[in-house]
């Protein structure tokens, strides 16, 4: 077993190098041509963090109680609760240990499931509902991680406090909703404050006010999705990397996960924790996702002090159709994303693009360069919520999708929630299986051209009513 697979250990500040995950078609990653030539370099996750465990790919036939396909947060919290609880579980993941969304996003863990907030939940369900389903992707899902960190005594970079930053003085009536919404729920960790006590944490004048959220924070993507994978390896759990899954089948005795290296009898269940494959392996019809493409970049050293910008070290998301969402990183570097479109924009486009935006948020910044920038893929639902299902007459088949480019610490949550679905140990799993999704016709395939007319009916709208808070 791998027992003695190490923790993630976090460096000074960055190793330019080659990624340890194979290429992915549907992403890319960047870095400036002054630090070297890479034909697959490092985003800036990898390159802060000391060279970390390849497992083998699966090389022969295995069995166990329980398969987990997809080697991202949801996929290693799944295999690390059930490996707790003592089930035999298999961890199988076709590149690398979080080497896709997982591992490539802005690392801010915000409340809600996906795009629904309290407001959203109030509306749909009773209150006793609204308020589980709330505090099952607030305040349980930030404990969690808090807990796992103290667990396995790992360094997640873990900060506390985000804000949402008001691009428009009609978008605090929102923010001050959803702030009334949280407390009425019986979670009071927000403040919805003005323009001038907003500028004494973010050094901008683009802002009306905002909401500082305490609850929340930031944290480092890739050192948690490691983490998780670590604490299952401790329990004796089993990680094949390298190893694409081509299809399962359900059989009297188990369902058997197909590989072009080998098959692995799952005795019990199977966890499908993967965006992209999810409706292949299903073999399902009903399309309820679809894909977008995100973006990020990392800052060379700023020239000013990082506690000029954001002098209590908060994550930043505005309330602008088009988001931007940034947060300071190691050694004065400032992280900052935005942007989510139907075909894959390049490198050169993104870097100008983000560079303009950095200039346009914190305009007294000077000779900002960009290190790092990269992509990734996010899959949304039509109603904004998490697609979480639950199949199979004997054997039990869980698959999530639709993030909608949120949820760090909800993916997390819902992991365990799995694991202890398949125990029996409560009913948090099927509270989410019961939220009904719409069929989003040819999805994957118009997405290309459904995402950006999206966004342009959007901002349309916005520009009649500037006041509506839309992001997309």
């Amino acid at each position: 077993m791998y027992s003695g697979i190490n923790k993630p250990e976090h460096l000074d500040d960055v190793v330019f190098k080659e990624s340890k995950a194979s290429k992915s078609s549907n992403e890319w990653s960047w870095v400036n041509p002054k630090h070297g030539q890479f034909e697959h370099p490092a985003n800036y996750y990898e390159s802060s963090l000391e060279d970390w465990h390849c497992f083998d790919a699966l090389h022969s036939d295995q069995a166990c109680d329980v398969v987990v396909i997809g080697g991202g947060l949801l996929g290693a919290s799944t295999a690390l609760h059930l490996a707790e609880q003592g089930v035999d579980t298999i961890l199988v993941e076709k590149n690398r240990v979080g080497s896709a969304a997982s591992g490539r996003n802005g690392g801010q863990l915000t409340p809600g499931l996906a795009r629904w907030e309290a407001e959203e939940m109030i509306k749909r369900f009773s209150y006793e509902d609204a308020k589980k389903l709330w505090h099952f992707t607030s305040t349980e899902a930030m404990s969690l991680i808090d807990q796992i960190a103290e667990k396995y005594d790992v360094n997640l970079a873990r900060k506390h406090g985000h804000i949402t930053a008001a691009v428009h003085e009609g978008h605090l009536v929102g923010l001050t909703q959803s702030a009334d919404a949280r407390k009425y729920l019986g979670e009071d960790h927000t403040c919805v404050v003005g323009e001038y006590e907003l500028k004494e944490l973010i050094s901008s004048d683009l802002y009306k006010g905002g909401l500082i959220d305490n609850l929340g924070g930031h944290i480092h993507p890739l050192a948690l999705n490691r983490a998780l994978v670590h604490g299952f390896a401790k329990h004796g759990g089993q990680v094949f990397e390298q190893t694409e899954v081509s299809f399962i089948s359900e059989q009297a005795d188990g369902i058997y996960v197909h590989t072009a290296s080998g098959v692995i009898k799952a005795r019990k269940s199977v966890v499908i924790a993967v965006h992209h494959n999810a409706f292949k392996l299903l073999q399902e019809k009903k399309q309820t996702a679809i894909p977008f493409h995100t973006y990020i970049a990392v800052t060379a050293p700023l020239e000013r002090p990082l506690t000029e910008l954001l002098p209590q070290d908060h994550p930043v998301y505005d309330t602008q159709l088009q988001i931007d969402y940034y947060r300071g990183v190691s050694k004065n570097r400032l992280l900052f994303g935005g942007q989510g479109t139907g075909t894959s924009w390049t490198a050169s486009r993104m870097n100008q693009y983000l560079l303009g935006r950095i200039s346009k948020v914190f305009p007294q910044l000077e000779n900002v360069e960009m290190d790092f920038c990269w992509s990734g893929v996010s899959d949304l639902t039509m109603n904004g919520a998490t697609d979480n299902r639950k199949f199979g007459a004997k054997f039990p088949i869980y698959a999530v999708h639709g993030w909608s480019g949120h949820g760090v610490a909800q993916t997390v949550r819902i992991g365990k929630a799995i694991a202890d679905d398949f125990s029996g140990v409560n009913t948090d799993y099927e509270m989410l299986t019961k939220i009904q999704h719409s069929d989003i016709l040819f999805g994957r395939l118009l997405a290309p051209i459904a995402i950006p007319m999206s966004k342009g009916w959007y901002g349309v709208t916005g520009m009649l009513n500037p006041g509506k808070m839309v992001s997309f």
